[in-house]
């Protein structure tokens, strides 16, 4: 069985075009699809982060929102940019989404993608030494996931205002388990075996920051092996969970037709950041051909947990029939259900 969930980057535009012209728009249909996914049985919410964009920025008052419409359905990040975090900080804002949700938290960070601005996390306040901004961010990940141990480092006041529990404090609220649901956005074989080092999940998007002339599917696969050898190498005692992200749309009316019909891409190469990156393909088509097309996908069935790339500004009835799509017709079709 595979956990089904989706992806929104919550893009929002004053265009007429659009079904989300606002902020307020983006974040309460995001609410929305979120109710509506877990109703139709998914697995997963998730959803990225982007600074100085018209999309999502602030992940936990969304979170916590989520946390507080739903009963089941996983609620997570894909991903938050660790250049801009306050690790501390979001330190007590995880705990309290993840408190909120009942323990549904699962959050999806990494050194973050190309943004909007020149180096926006120094209007953050953050200012990389030696100018290593990917330093930087693992940093940062380093003092987040010591916080999650819950262990205490802060020495009390010995006339504070309130009682404190004895010893040194840590920061609050702290969820428990919380540590073990944390997932890197891994864009290479290397940092898939970091990732494994340092005891997170791995989260693998249609984008990889090499190529090597094989399939992006078979790369991606490969990215995942290496993931979990890694794992097993490092001695941690629980099992570790994969995530791929994919844009698959059944066409199984006129609408979905109109919207997707001759959208079957093939992979793309290009740059990222100055080097060679390897774009994923685009799954569509009618149900029969794309069972049939997924079969062969070495990557998605390496994971554990699929995500599924929503065009949002399309609106919430019309992805949840998407989602819908997925979860009744392709997934028991492949075994995933």
């Amino acid at each position: 069985m595979k956990k089904i969930g989706f992806l929104s980057f919550g893009h929002w535009t004053p265009s007429p075009q659009s079904q989300v012209r606002t902020a307020s728009d983006a974040l309460l249909q995001s609410i929305d699809l979120a109710v509506a996914a877990e109703e139709l049985g998914a697995d997963g919410a998730y959803y990225r982060v982007h600074h100085f964009a018209r999309q999502l920025a602030s992940p936990f008052p969304l979170l916590a929102a989520i946390g507080a419409r739903t009963e089941r359905i996983e609620i997570g990040t894909g991903v938050i940019d660790m250049r801009y975090e306050n690790p501390l900080y979001m330190t007590e804002d995880a705990g309290a989404a993840d408190l909120i949700s009942g323990g549904r938290l699962q959050l999806g960070i990494s050194r973050g993608s190309p943004e909007q601005v020149i180096d926006g996390f120094r209007y953050f306040g953050y200012a990389p030494a030696d100018d290593d901004h990917a330093a930087m961010a693992r940093e940062h990940t380093r003092i987040f996931l010591d916080q999650l141990e819950g262990k205490g480092f802060a020495q009390p006041n010995p006339r504070p205002m309130f009682p404190n529990p004895p010893g040194l404090l840590r920061l609050e609220p702290h969820s428990e388990g919380l540590r073990d649901r944390i997932w890197w956005g891994a864009g290479s074989r290397a940092t898939a075996e970091w990732t494994a080092e340092q005891g997170m999940n791995l989260m693998s998007s249609t984008l990889l920051t090499e190529d090597t002339g094989v399939p992006f599917h078979q790369l991606q696969a490969e990215q995942i092996e290496m993931f979990r050898d890694a794992w097993r190498e490092a001695g941690h005692e629980r099992e570790p969970r994969v995530s791929v992200s994919r844009s698959i749309f059944p066409i199984t009316n006129d609408l979905d037709r109109a919207y997707f019909g001759g959208s079957e891409s093939a992979d793309q190469v290009g740059h990222i950041d100055g080097g060679v990156a390897r774009f994923g393909k685009t799954y569509a088509g009618e149900v029969e051909e794309l069972v049939a097309d997924l079969a062969q996908d070495e990557a998605i069935a390496a994971a554990d947990t699929l995500l599924l790339t929503v065009p949002n500004q399309l609106g919430v009835d019309y992805n949840a029939h998407v989602i819908d799509n997925i979860v009744r017709y392709v997934a028991p079709e492949l075994g995933w259900r």
